[in-house]
């Protein structure tokens, strides 16, 4: 995935850049960028990408988020989404609209209730927690309402007034002359920012934000079986909504620490147990090691290296569903390389009672086995 350039980057402008100035440059490139507009190839990302940046620098409270934490602080779990395509999701009359109209109807969304912010939070967790789940205590920062002005902005005892400059409207309109005659020309009031009401006296804890930082301590339960990157969303969890609208929500995501024995096989638990050429020949009882203790594991006669045992059961949960998957046990056959004259004396004993015939096995193909089958 090809990293974000800086917003501020995108739009031309410096970090200390005034709204009016970020408004003009987004205008600018929009119009140059929109596909309606341009044909050539990459203008729609290039406009795509401006229309993001402005989304954020454009609005108060994720530009901060962002020139504290950048990319991170205003990216929610699926991204910033929203541009749906050029014919429906963002007609060339949008943007006449957002510069030169728009009136009780542009004021209507801006005052209409906006969803919070979702929140992401990664934990790392033990393998064995993993498999049966836990519980964990997790510290989330994030924005709440100013616990001394209740989100008004205002300080306490003193309330906001009408905006004199746009008479309570939150916009200001103009009328221009264009070459297409007449038209009104509707702005965000600079100095309510579009509420149609300012603070006289704002809030000595908040600065006039209605909103502060604070550290949340929350309760979340890990299910059995979850997975490495596997998610999981705390509905109403994450930062409060705008003009009255619902909170948004907080994804936990998992990262499971590598075990010391074991690895991870879809539901199965695969594991690696060595043993020596007497046990693989003659077949034993083993213990081996499992995310429940210790079992007792039956090796055949004649093991082979490379041969792959069972343990029913002995897996991770299936998340959605009753049962476990399995351990599965790979055979490894350990061949000696320091033995005492005893084991030598021993060895070479064994050694003469086998079959002494070393040649290579013949490697036939089909066509020669069905030549010896008919006796071609």
């Amino acid at each position: 995935m090809a990293t974000k350039r800086d917003y501020y980057e995108v739009l031309g402008v410096s970090r200390n850049a005034s709204e009016a100035e970020i408004k003009k440059a987004y205008r600018k490139l929009a119009f140059e960028y929109h596909p309606d507009r341009n044909p050539e190839n990459g203008a729609a990302e290039r406009f795509k990408e401006v229309k993001e940046a402005y989304e954020v620098l454009s609005d108060r409270e994720k530009r901060a988020r962002y020139d504290q934490f950048g990319h991170a602080g205003v990216d929610g779990v699926g991204g910033m989404g929203g541009f749906e395509g050029f014919g429906a999701g963002f007609p060339f009359g949008d943007i006449f609209e957002t510069f030169f109209g728009g009136g009780a109807a542009s004021a209507t969304r801006r005052r209409a209730p906006q969803r919070g912010t979702d929140l992401r939070l990664d934990i790392s967790i033990e393998f064995e927690e993993a498999v049966f789940g836990c519980e964990k205590e997790l510290d989330v920062p994030r924005m709440e309402v100013c616990s001394v002005c209740s989100g008004s902005g205002a300080e306490p005892g003193t309330q906001r007034s009408r905006c004199s400059r746009c008479n309570g409207t939150g916009e200001i309109r103009r009328v221009q002359q264009s070459i297409l005659g007449q038209f009104v020309n509707v702005t965000v009031c600079s100095a309510c920012r579009g509420e149609g009401s300012v603070i006289s006296s704002p809030c000595h804890h908040c600065h006039g934000q209605g909103m502060e930082r604070v550290t949340r301590h929350i309760r979340v339960t890990i299910p059995a079986g979850v997975d490495d990157g596997t998610q999981i969303r705390l509905t109403g969890e994450g930062e409060p909504g705008a003009n009255g609208g619902p909170r948004g929500n907080l994804y936990v995501v998992v990262s499971v620490k590598p075990h010391r024995y074991f690895r991870r096989e879809g539901n199965d638990i695969v594991i690696d147990l060595p043993i020596n050429i007497a046990q693989a020949a003659l077949g034993a009882e083993v213990e081996v090691p499992t995310v429940d203790g210790p079992a007792q594991l039956k090796i055949p006669a004649g093991t082979q290296p490379g041969r792959v045992l069972r343990l029913r059961g002995k897996g991770v949960p299936f998340l959605r569903d009753r049962g476990r998957g399995d351990q599965l046990i790979h055979i490894s056959v350990v061949v000696p390389t320091s033995l005492t004259e005893k084991q030598k004396k021993l060895m070479k004993e064994l050694g003469d009672t086998f079959c002494q015939d070393c040649t290579p096995r013949e490697n036939k193909g089909f066509f020669d086995k069905v030549k010896d089958a008919f006796g071609v």
